[in-house]
C-alpha cells in the first residue's frame, strides 16, 4: 500500500502562519526585543505552552483525519506525529548541552542569551525545512537510503556512547578559527549587537561568534535527528510539524534546564541508545515492522529512564554546591 501523505496546501499555509504568529508574539509581545534574564517561571511557562500546543495540534490532526480518512488513518498519523515529536524533542535536548558550553566559553551574560537563541531558532527552521524536503525527495527516489540512514544512526549512537564524557575543544574549532582569522572581533560585548562601527570600520562582536557556533550546532544536530524520524514516517507534513514543534520549544527548555545541565549527565547515554534503537529499527524494516506504538513506548522509556537515573545519582549534588559556595 502506498503511504498516505496528508499535507494539503491549506494545512501547510496554516501551520506556517501559526509558527510566524508565535514568533511574532515572542518577539513583540513577551519581551523578545528587550535584553533580559529569562526567569525559571517564564521558561517553564513557555515549555508547558509548547507541550500543550503540540498536544493540541495532535488532537486537531486526529479530529480532521478521522473525518476525512477514518479512525485507522487518524490514529496512525497522530501516533506518527507524537512519536516524531518525542524523538525530535529528545534529540534536540543534546543541543542544550552544546548551548551551555558555548555560552560558558564566551561568558555570555544571561540577559543577552535570549535574542541570539531566537535567531538560532529561525536558522534551524530554515535549515531543517530544506533538509526535510531534500530527504523526502531522496527517499522517494531511492528507498534504499533508509537503510543508509539506519546504519548512519547506529554509528552515530555508538560514537555518542563512546565519547559521551568528552567535551569539544572550542579553542581549536576550525569554523571559529576561520571566522576569527577573517573578521575583526571586538574584545567585549556590545549588548545584543552582532556588528558595530568603530572609527568608521565595521567590527564583529563576540555575539556574532556565538551565533555562528549555535547555527553550526543546529546544522550538525539536524543531520542526526532528521534521518531518525524517517524510521517513523516519510510523510513530509508530519516530519516538518514534529520538527518545528521540537525546535520552537527548545529555547525555553534551555533556560529552564541550563543551570541543572550537570544533573542530567546520563541523558546523553539515553539519547545515544535512542539513536541506536532507531537505526536498528530502520535497518530491520525488510524483516520486521515495529508498530508505531512500540517505538513511542521504547523511545519514551529510554529517555525517562536516563532522566530519572540521572536525578537519582545526582540528588545530593546541588546541596553540596550550595554548601561550598556559602
Amino acid at each position: 500500500m502506498h503511504p498516505i501523505n496528508i499535507g494539503e496546501p491549506w494545512m501547510w499555509a496554516a501551520f506556517i502562519v501559526f509558527v510566524l504568529a508565535m514568533l511574532a508574539v515572542d518577539l513583540f509581545v513577551f519581551g523578545g526585543r528587550k535584553a533580559h534574564r529569562v526567569s525559571v517561571r517564564e521558561a517553564s511557562s513557555w515549555v508547558i505552552a509548547w507541550c500543550m500546543l503540540a498536544l493540541a495540534f495532535a488532537g486537531l490532526l486526529w479530529w480532521y483525519l478521522n473525518g476525512e480518512f477514518g479512525p485507522e488513518i487518524a490514529q496512525r498519523k497522530t501516533l506518527e506525529f507524537l512519536t516524531g515529536y518525542l524523538i525530535e524533542q529528545s534529540l534536540s535536548i543534546d543541543n542544550m548541552f552544546v548551548f551551555v558550553m558555548i555560552f560558558g566559553y564566551f561568558a555570555v551574560p544571561p540577559e543577552l542569551q535570549r535574542r541570539v537563541l531566537l535567531y538560532g531558532v529561525l536558522g534551524a527552521i530554515v535549515m531543517r525545512a530544506a533538509m526535510i524536503f531534500a530527504g523526502v525527495w531522496l527517499v522517494s527516489q531511492f528507498t534504499w537510503l533508509l537503510y543508509v540512514f539506519g546504519v548512519f544512526l547506529i554509528i552515530t549512537g555508538i560514537k555518542m556512547l563512546v565519547f559521551a564524557e568528552q567535551q569539544p575543544d572550542l579553542d581549536n574549532n576550525p569554523l571559529l578559527r576561520w571566522v576569527r582569522g577573517h573578521l575583526r572581533i571586538t574584545n567585549g560585548f556590545h549588548g545584543e549587537r552582532f556588528f558595530v562601527l568603530q572609527n568608521g570600520v565595521r567590527w564583529a562582536t563576540p555575539m556574532f561568534l556565538v551565533l555562528v557556533l549555535i547555527e553550526a550546532s543546529d546544522l550538525m544536530f539536524a543531520v542526526d535527528s532528521i534521518p531518525a524520524i524517517f524510521a517513523v514516517t516519510t510523510d513530509p507534513f508530519i516530519i516538518f510539524t514534529s520538527n518545528i514543534f521540537a525546535i520552537m520549544g527548545l529555547r525555553a527548555l534551555y533556560f529552564l534546564l541550563a543551570n541543572m545541565a550537570d544533573r542530567f549527565h546520563l541523558l546523553k547515554y539515553g539519547l545515544a541508545l535512542v539513536l541506536v534503537f532507531i537505526g536498528g529499527k530502520m535497518t530491520a524494516m525488510p524483516w520486521f515492522h515495529m508498530p508505531v506504538e512500540w517505538s513511542l513506548a521504547i523511545v519514551g522509556g529510554l529517555i525517562l529512564a536516563s532522566v530519572l537515573l540521572s536525578l537519582v545519582l545526582t540528588k545530593d549534588k546541588s546541596p553540596e554546591k550550595e554548601r561550598q559556595s556559602q
